[in-house]
């Protein structure tokens, strides 16, 4: 398939396409086409009904292959509803088995349990384990997709990794909010590719674990010396830790970060909190802070615009310092790509500068001016991708999550609006993270009277003896710990889960572990 050219299709069908909206805001479930979602007249971003600029600096052959993966992946959750539709329609008649296996092949690309088809006379199709079923091969496919794709950019990822190790940064380290529509964060809003030096773990409210986290610095940090992986202990370089919370420019008082009550203050204080603690609990117990950066970049999950809070020359951050590359695409988007190359590194210099409450103590150093001007000029594509294919603004403003993945979760599938991610070892320490999880799904799935999919998901060391029967006892404890939990979904059939493992190295075959 020629991606490009069907991306240039898409793009151009929409800017073409400008009906009137209606006044409600339709809401999005699995099973919903997009292309039947519609946002408010208020929720258009200024300027839309009219052609959008082409960025100079935007990569549309990446936007084209982002578009692709996104039909593809998303495309087969969608599939599921009008396809279990058609089944359940037919499962009366006397060839249902085959004919259902038929369909299915043809519209889902995977055969349907044989038990639960021949059954079907007896006690009517069991359409929840169906759905159940289709959810979990449906995230197997995309597991497969995105594993193929890395492999296939071994030399963007090689150039990303040098390009870290050029700006001073041996590790960096990011921890967004655990919101599905910051799951695409890395292979989308910032384009940046899985590198041996990326860490990333999602929590609610961006609300990470600095004493995880520390013990993380700790073991970077220990490589470095006993093996100079990735440079010696002499080299220079920093250990990179950054948070990204976010909000929605749409309905900032709803549709913002549950965790923080949908108030973007809370949010950016919290995780300049967090940060601030890493920090300082690296500084207190070995003396190095300054070899430690912290970040703070906020998501306008509507748009994929980002804020990027910008340190001063003391790498301390403020709230109310940063550059908003919503605004920054506007100004560059009819320049040439110099000019706007340089009015990048000119906002940056410039905010730097800010007086008032968001005055700094001069520039950050030069490591950290690049890989900020990077990361602006990445988001550049992303909103360019967003204006091409949703007007400028995504229909599904609020949830519309496909799963939940709990543990540590598929760091291949990145991608907007697939997954609610809970990384926890036990169900008592994630619980908070889990009930929210299980409130976002009672009103996408559970109030449609489909089960809640579950993926549990651990990685292993294959070096270290025992280590992949560990993690298959833990993908079980928490599975039972989830039942146990939430006990009236489980005895309604209401909460499907599916345990897999996956040796550490990136791309990995993921691994089914059997219930018992």
């Amino acid at each position: 398939m020629n991606t490009r050219d069907a991306y240039a299709l898409r793009a151009q069908a929409q800017r073409n396409r400008h009906p009137a909206r209606p006044a409600g805001h339709a809401p999005y479930g699995l099973g919903t086409p997009a292309a039947n979602l519609q946002a408010r007249p208020a929720d258009k971003p200024a300027g839309a009904g009219e052609p959008s600029p082409r960025h100079p600096l935007a990569d549309r052959a990446m936007n084209a292959r982002l578009a692709h993966c996104e039909d593809s992946v998303k495309g087969r959750f969608d599939a599921i509803v009008p396809t279990l539709k058609s089944l359940s329609a037919l499962q009366h008649l006397e060839d249902f088995p085959a004919q259902a296996q038929r369909i299915a092949g043809e519209r889902l690309g995977y055969p349907l349990p044989a038990v639960i088809l021949e059954d079907a006379w007896v006690g009517g199709l069991d359409l929840k384990a169906l759905y159940a079923h289709c959810a979990f091969e449906s995230l197997k496919a995309a597991v497969d997709q995105f594993a193929r794709d890395i492999k296939a950019q071994l030399e963007v990822v090689r150039d990303t990794r040098n390009f870290f190790l050029d700006c001073g940064y041996h590790a960096v380290d990011i921890s967004p909010c655990a919101d599905g529509r910051l799951k695409g964060l890395s292979r989308y809003i910032l384009r940046l590719p899985l590198t041996s030096l990326t860490r990333r773990k999602a929590y609610a409210g961006a609300l990470f674990d600095v004493e995880t986290d520390v013990r993380h610095w700790g073991a970077t940090e220990l490589r470095r010396f006993r093996e100079g992986v990735p440079t010696t202990a002499d080299a220079g370089t920093r250990y990179l830790k950054i948070a990204v919370y976010h909000t929605s420019s749409s309905d900032p008082c709803h549709e913002g970060c549950a965790a923080h009550g949908s108030n973007e203050t809370r949010a950016i204080e919290a995780a300049l909190e967090r940060l601030g603690q890493f920090r300082q609990a690296i500084e207190n117990s070995f003396c190095c802070g300054a070899s430690t950066d912290i970040l703070l970049i906020g998501v306008d999950t509507d748009t994929d615009a980002i804020k990027v809070h910008i340190p001063d020359a003391k790498g301390e951050l403020s709230a109310h310092r940063f550059v908003d590359n919503a605004v920054l695409y506007r100004e560059t988007a009819r320049l040439s790509g110099d000019s706007a190359r340089a009015a990048v590194y000119e906002a940056i210099r410039a905010t730097s500068r800010k007086d008032g409450w968001g005055a700094g103590h001069g520039e950050p150093h030069d490591g950290m001016r690049r890989l900020i001007g990077n990361l602006l000029v990445n988001n550049f594509s992303q909103i360019e991708y967003v204006n091409d294919l949703y007007d400028g603004r995504y229909p599904d403003i609020g949830h519309a999550e496909r799963y939940i993945s709990v543990g540590d979760g598929f760091e291949e599938v990145q991608m907007r609006n697939v997954a609610y991610y809970a990384h926890l070892h036990t169900v008592e320490e994630g619980a908070a993270d889990m009930d929210v999880g299980i409130k976002i799904f009672k009103g996408l799935n559970v109030k449609h009277g489909l089960p809640i999919p579950v993926a549990i998901h651990y990685r292993y060391d294959a070096k270290v003896p025992g280590a992949r029967e560990r993690a298959a006892a833990k993908a079980r404890r928490v599975r039972d710990a989830i039942r146990a939990r939430y006990p009236d979904l489980a005895a309604q059939g209401l909460l499907a889960c599916w345990l897999s493992v996956q040796d550490l190295p990136t791309g990995s075959p993921i691994e089914e572990v059997s219930e018992s």
